[in-house]
């Protein structure tokens, strides 16, 4: 990244402030430049983009604790806290966010999400976590050094994807780090699996919501292709996907059609 400065870096997360995946990262970004913690004062994970009308704020030793979302988070800095930063990281997650259907519901990648309205470059990163879903991952003990491969990589992104035109058509860059293994990791490019396989099944008057996909990775059967997101993980690489932030359209004639008859229907 090309300033006259050392270049700033924003830094939030959903974990909450106080994380370790939070702490390494922040130490990995200071070594290429300033970073100003503005992240959740507690665990906000999977708020999405959640807004919140006000916020109150404390000054932090890393920066600032804020009692809101990762959106509230990126707002609040880009527009106050921190106006002039080159870049909004967002991270280290415990816990991949991989796939089309995670992207609106991790709080994590929705900070980026939100910089992008900015006009201002982006990264998520998360950590592969290989516990499954419920009591099992949270009981999950994660150290500071199991971030390593993910911090190297949001460093690594963090100092060149700007000076390489990454961000000329990519708005922000959803990154998941395999889990550790003895050699360093590849970096790969990527595109977001399309698998989706959620349940639900009632008891009574509670129905337990669960996504299997977290269960078929643990296993170490994912379906999913060449060149996606969570397969990318699954034989151990970083996977890098490019994205922009606005939702896409595309051209139907028959809406068109359908559009074009609204008006003779309005008699009936």
């Amino acid at each position: 990244m090309t300033t006259s400065r050392d270049p700033r870096f924003l830094l939030t997360n959903d974990d909450g402030i106080g994380t370790v995946g939070f702490r390494a990262l922040y130490d990995a970004l200071s070594s290429v430049g300033e970073v100003i913690a503005v992240a959740p004062a507690d665990d906000r994970s999977a708020v999405g983009r959640s807004m919140s009308h006000g916020v109150s704020v404390e000054e932090h030793e890393l920066g600032y604790a804020i009692e809101g979302t990762p959106a509230d988070c990126t707002v609040a800095g880009l527009e106050s806290l921190c106006p002039d930063v080159d870049m909004v990281v967002s991270g280290c997650n415990k816990g991949a966010n991989l796939g089309s259907y995670v992207l609106g519901r991790s709080g994590t990648v929705s900070a980026a999400v939100e910089a992008a309205f900015f006009d201002v470059p982006a990264i998520a990163i998360s950590l592969y976590i290989p516990a499954g879903t419920g009591e099992s991952y949270r009981e999950f003990e994660v150290t500071e050094s199991d971030y390593a491969e993910a911090t190297r990589a949001a460093r690594y992104l963090a100092e060149h994807a700007e000076d390489a035109g990454v961000f000329d058509t990519a708005e922000y860059l959803n990154v998941n780090a395999p889990w550790p293994d003895e050699s360093p990791a590849r970096m790969v490019v990527t595109r977001p699996s399309t698998l989706y396989d959620m349940t639900a099944e009632r008891d009574g008057d509670h129905i337990a919501l669960h996504d299997r996909t977290w269960d078929v990775m643990k296993r170490g059967t994912v379906p999913d292709p060449v060149g996606t997101d969570r397969r990318a993980i699954a034989d151990g690489h970083v996977s890098v996907s490019p994205l922009t932030a606005p939702h896409t359209t595309r051209h139907h004639d028959e809406l068109d059609r359908l559009a074009d008859s609204y008006a003779s229907e309005a008699g009936d």
